[in-house]
């Protein structure tokens, strides 16, 4: 006599089934939030799964579909409400949760001199221009005390890049009154490797702020998942 399989949703281990240790909520309170998976952070944000899933299954599902955490986090509100499992209430709650990130990080990078914070300071651009579908050149401008002042988006693009006016640039360090900027941008094809045009745009914004006695500190562009710094670099 043939013995026929169980269907495929007994097969799924629910989450109450797992050792204590390894359940994502415990897990993360024993060993930090660092210890998790993607798909284990994503099942805490979820909360539930869905008939014949357990939230983990769900979300390795999920990161599946949208290939990454990263185009997950950054899907439009049609394109995230669509999967499975997902919808508006969902998608508010991790706008909500993206976004307090963001300002977690800027308040980070707001509260003293931004040279002994290199680490705050390219987690901040990372969050601020990363997944943009279109290139944004903004500046973090600086006060005598290496503070930040602000970060203004000065100039938005298309795929391909973005006009960049230097005197657009040294008004607005002026109107500041600022006394360093940090450069970024992004690159919406992942690839933070800069070109020619950016190294040449770098030294002649280097040239002219000079001129008004503002220092270019670095110039950050921000890749998928990845930056690279002209200081580290050696092009400044």
């Amino acid at each position: 006599m043939n013995v026929s399989e169980p269907p495929p949703e007994q097969l799924t281990v629910k989450i109450t089934d797992m050792p204590m240790d390894e359940r994502p909520r415990e897990k993360l309170l024993q060993r930090g939030a660092e210890a998790l998976t993607n798909a284990e952070l994503l099942a805490i944000f979820l909360r539930t799964g869905t008939v014949g899933k357990s939230a983990i299954d769900l979300a390795k599902d999920l990161l599946e579909e949208f290939g990454d955490l990263r185009s997950l986090l950054g899907a439009d509100q049609k394109r995230f409400c669509k999967a499975k499992g997902l919808g508006n209430a969902k998608y508010v709650h991790l706008q909500a949760c993206v976004e307090m990130s963001r300002r977690y990080l800027r308040e980070c990078l707001e509260r003293g001199d931004i040279l002994t914070s290199p680490e705050a300071t390219r987690n901040f651009l990372m969050a601020e221009l990363s997944g943009r579908p279109y290139e944004v050149f903004a500046c973090l401008f600086l006060d005598t005390k290496n503070r930040v002042i602000t970060f203004d988006e000065m100039f938005h693009g298309t795929i391909d890049g973005a006009s960049v006016y230097p005197r657009e640039i040294a008004k607005r360090a002026l109107r500041h009154n600022a006394s360093a900027v940090i450069l970024s941008h992004n690159h919406p094809s992942g690839i933070a490797e800069p070109s020619r045009a950016d190294i040449t745009i770098t030294k002649r914004l280097k040239e002219i702020l000079e001129l008004i006695d503002v220092r270019v500190l670095d110039h950050f562009i921000v890749g998928d998942g990845c930056y690279i710094s002209f200081v580290e670099e050696g092009l400044i």
